[in-house]
This record gives structure tokens, sequence and C-alpha cells, in this order.
């Protein structure tokens, strides 16, 4: 999470000059040939039903991606970071299997009312709405990483998926960037890759390997919180009492969500390396 948001606080500067989707698009293609050169696509074990899944996951992943960092373009980073949290929050409720757990999602829905402030006159439609998209990707792409998680061992598969998001970014992002690219923007380009995706979508497939889509969207409740701070302390975004309240709506709905989480492996194989059952889930019983 403190990965995922450094990486958009300091994409700002890159937003300016190669637009949202440029942005994208650069960190994607970047990240591809990191995890190409780190890791082996696994091609020999895929099978026909693993090919429709890879390819949501990187499309999931590219539109996600894009949307976000053009809803930061418009919005202050925590506000934007905690309407795309009602995307994992969702599936969170969703998968818990309690009618009662709805409640949570409509919780952070009154949160983000909060953040927006629409009385103020100053709401951003737009910015709101790409905001929302993200958090529709968001969803999807915590379902799919844990079922390609669950099918490949290690990290081999994002040698697939972000190859494929990269080229779902393309489509607007070539144009978008096309005569602004400079040896600055791509070493730029390079250290936010590593950011996001290389270490978040290596640590994310990991987690879920472990973890049901519950008790992972219940511990992403944090990552507004994350997003508030760096955008109070990297881009001076400061919230009002009002966005804060709002914040603390979002996490504690997220954090209510489920309350349990840990999966049980269906291999060893699939699961990677066993960790200690007490240090998998900390959540509340």
């Amino acid at each position: 999470m403190l990965s995922v948001q450094l990486s958009s606080a300091l994409s700002v500067n890159l937003i300016a000059a190669v637009g949202p989707a440029g942005t994208a698009w650069l960190r994607l293609s970047v990240g591809a040939l990191i995890f190409l050169a780190i890791a082996r696509p696994p091609l020999r074990t895929l099978r026909g039903p693993d090919v429709p899944v890879l390819l949501g996951l990187g499309v999931a992943t590219g539109l996600m991606t894009v949307a976000f960092l053009a809803s930061i373009e418009r919005i202050p980073l925590g506000t934007a970071v905690a309407i795309e949290f009602l995307g994992p929050l969702t599936v969170a409720a969703v998968r818990s299997h309690s009618a009662r757990s709805l409640i949570w999602p409509a919780l952070a829905l009154t949160g983000v009312v909060l953040l927006t402030e629409p009385w103020a006159g100053a709401i951003n439609l737009t910015g709101i709405g790409l905001a929302g998209l993200a958090a529709i990707g968001w969803a999807a792409y915590i379902l799919l990483t844990q079922r390609i998680g669950d099918r490949f061992t290690g990290i081999g598969a994002l040698s697939l998926t972000v190859p494929i998001a990269a080229a779902t970014a393309a489509v607007v992002g070539i144009p978008q960037s096309a005569g602004h690219l400079t040896i600055g923007i791509l070493a730029a380009a390079f250290g936010l890759a590593l950011l996001m995706p290389v270490l978040p979508m290596a640590l994310e497939m990991l987690a879920l390997r472990r973890m049901t889509p519950t008790a992972f969207g219940t511990l992403m409740a944090l990552e507004p919180a994350f997003g508030v701070l760096l955008g109070l302390l990297v881009l001076h975004q400061q919230p009002s009492l009002f966005q804060i309240g709002g914040i603390t709506l979002v996490i504690l709905a997220g954090a209510a969500a489920q309350r349990g989480g840990r999966r049980q492996p269906r291999s060893r194989e699939h699961t990677g390396t066993r960790m200690d059952p007490a240090l998998i889930d900390q959540g509340p019983k």
C-alpha cells in the first residue's frame, strides 16, 4: 500500500508531462520488461481455461491504472483512493456471505460523500467517475489475481498479465505521450515502475495465495489513509475536517467488512512456502 500510494503521489509530475494514460503505459511497459527479465512466463503449463483469466486480469489492470491516474489529475489523491477502495470493500462484503455485511459499503459510500463535499459546489464528476471505474477494475483485479495465484507458482504469471496491461494502456497512452518522451521521463518511469506495478503486484499475488479476498479487502482499508498521508506529505493536499471524517468512515467500514481471512491452502504446490498461521492473519475474530 505504501509503495502504490507513493508511486501515485510521485506520478503527478509525470502525468503533467505525458498525461495519465501515457504515465500508465510507461509504468506498465517498464514493469512488463522487468517481470520478463526476472520471471519466466509459465507457457508450458498454460491451459485453455487460463487464457481468458490472464487476459481479463491484464485488461483490468491496464484500465484500473489509467482510470486511477486520470482521476488523481482531477481530484485529491486521498479522495481518489477512498472511492477506488469501494471496489475491494464490496468484494469483502459480498464474499462474506452475510446480508448484514452489505451495510459496510453503504457506510463507506457515506464517507466518500463527506470526502467529495458536494455541498461545497466544487465537485469534479469526471474525477469521481474515473475513480469509480478504477474501483470496478480493482475488484476484478483482486478476484482474478487470486485465481492466477492459485493456478501458477511464483510470480511468473505476472510476466504474462503485465504486458497485457501495458498493451491495454498503450491504446490511449502512446498517442497521449507521443512527442513528449525524453531520457528524464523514461528514467522517472523506470523508478515509478518499481514502486508500481513491480513490487506491489508481486506482493499482492503472494498475499492472495494465503488470504481470502474478503480478508485482503479488509486490510486494504488502510489504503485511503496512506493516500491521504502521502497526498499531504508529497502533494501538500490538506484535507478538511469533513474529509478526515470521510476517510475515517471508509477505513472503519473496510475494517468491519470481514473478520476472518486465512485461506485453507489447496496444495503445497499452489501455495508455495507455508507461513506460520499466527503471522498470516492478525485480524479480529
